[in-house]
């Protein structure tokens, strides 16, 4: 039997890379591979899962790991011996495929793992969820407007920004060193998976650019998140009889918007209310009386129930790959309106949302306004009919075990 293992620091539903990663297996198991997930055990939550854990590491692991950080600006270079114990973990298992999400998280030793996997012969597929693996230091970089990673880094400008360092900036001898680690793969058996055109089309300006790349976007449960009926939703919160603009984010910050939608509550009217999902309970106290802030929510019925109550999701994101909140707007039913940032507009058609420059508020809300004149009723067939060919997570995992075997197959020929 094949055996596949996936890669990732948490393994919790809160987080869009656990759920693929355990979706990814479960998926691999119902074509008849046998399923392996390693996570880091010193992280928060772990949601039950169907393939064979693979826990790495422990606490005091993931808390030196973070010291190290905060002082030398030096992440994914601590975790020595728990990144040894878990090269040994993979010997015995003996993988035909290792599938790589996110290593940053505090877990592992990206030197160690990646001289191991260089010489192991075994295909490597890494998806991309953010820019960390190709700079010297940010997992973002278009807030800040740096392009230094095409050249080298060095004077990072996000020095403070995840993962933070308090005193010193190391940031150019981590991009010399991420790129020999990420390079010293042998280009048969590596192809690094970038979840959306935008990240691809950067990566190709990386050190990187000579590696194979093959473009699949994240998918959604499209049984899930569909067109609900959403009258108790609006009663609980007291939407009934208002336009309902709504913004979702895991972690509100400036880069998700989160001022711009400050600034836009200024601008909206009385039958007009703005709803932010993912806000701390400190943020919601701070919120204007046309804000109703929810915290952060785990239950997906409740998500959608929300989506399907809007007129519009505003995403006015500052930094984003490919967000997964657009893909289940739209599932929902309910229009988008975002920013020409990174990923986020390959998401959004002229039947499914309005897509303005990165930043022109303006522009934003005259499109939310497009769409409350509309109605959202002549929006919302157009929108389930584009989710229902692009977004289901079957389709988009099917890739991934036509991927395997185009790799296996690779490896038979040599």
């Amino acid at each position: 039997m094949k055996k596949l293992l996936q890669i990732n620091p948490v393994l919790r539903t809160s987080t869009s890379t656990g759920r693929i990663m355990k979706e990814i297996g479960d998926m691999a198991m119902s074509h008849g591979w046998e399923s392996y997930v390693a996570y880091s055990k010193g992280r928060d939550g772990m949601m039950s899962c169907t393939s064979k854990t693979v826990p790495v590491g422990n606490r005091p692991d993931v808390a030196w790991h973070g010291v190290v950080t905060r002082l030398t600006d030096r992440h994914g270079l601590a975790s020595a011996f728990a990144t040894k114990n878990f090269v040994r973990k993979i010997e015995s298992i003996r993988p035909d495929i290792v599938h790589i999400h996110n290593i940053h998280g505090y877990f592992l030793n990206y030197k160690i793992l990646f001289d191991y996997l260089s010489r192991a012969g075994i295909p490597v597929v890494w998806t991309v969820h953010d820019c960390w693996l190709y700079t010297g230091h940010c997992y973002y970089y278009t807030a800040a407007d740096c392009m230094k990673w095409q050249t080298g880094c060095g004077h990072c400008p996000q020095r403070g920004e995840f993962p933070a360092s308090l005193f010193v900036d190391r940031s150019h001898r981590n991009w010399e060193d991420k790129r020999r680690a990420f390079t010293s793969m042998p280009h048969s058996e590596f192809v690094i998976v970038p979840v959306s055109k935008w990240l691809k089309e950067e990566m190709g300006k990386s050190f990187l650019k000579n590696c194979n790349f093959r473009i699949i976007h994240n998918g959604i449960d499209t049984d899930v998140f569909n067109i609900q009926n959403s009258e108790s939703v609006k009663a609980r919160y007291g939407l009934e009889n208002r336009h309902v603009i709504l913004g979702v984010a895991s972690i509100w910050s400036r880069e998700k918007g989160l001022d711009d939608f400050l600034s836009l509550s200024g601008m909206i009217g009385a039958d007009e209310v703005l709803v932010l999902v993912g806000v701390t309970p400190e943020q919601r106290a701070s919120l204007p009386e046309n804000v109703i802030g929810i915290t952060r929510t785990d239950n997906v019925h409740d998500l959608a129930a929300l989506y399907s109550a809007a007129d519009v999701l505003a995403n006015p994101t500052y930094q984003d790959n490919y967000p997964t909140v657009n893909l289940e707007s739209i599932a929902c039913g309910t229009p988008v309106v975002t920013y020409r940032t990174g990923g986020s507009p390959e998401s959004v058609t002229p039947t499914t949302g309005f897509v303005v420059d990165t930043g022109d508020l303006k522009s934003l809300f005259e499109s939310v306004r497009k769409i409350e004149a509309d109605g959202k009723d002549s929006y919302r067939a157009a929108c389930r009919e584009y989710a229902e060919k692009n977004f289901r997570k079957e389709d988009r995992y099917a890739e991934y075990i036509r991927l395997y075997g185009e790799l296996l197959d690779r490896a038979l020929d040599r």
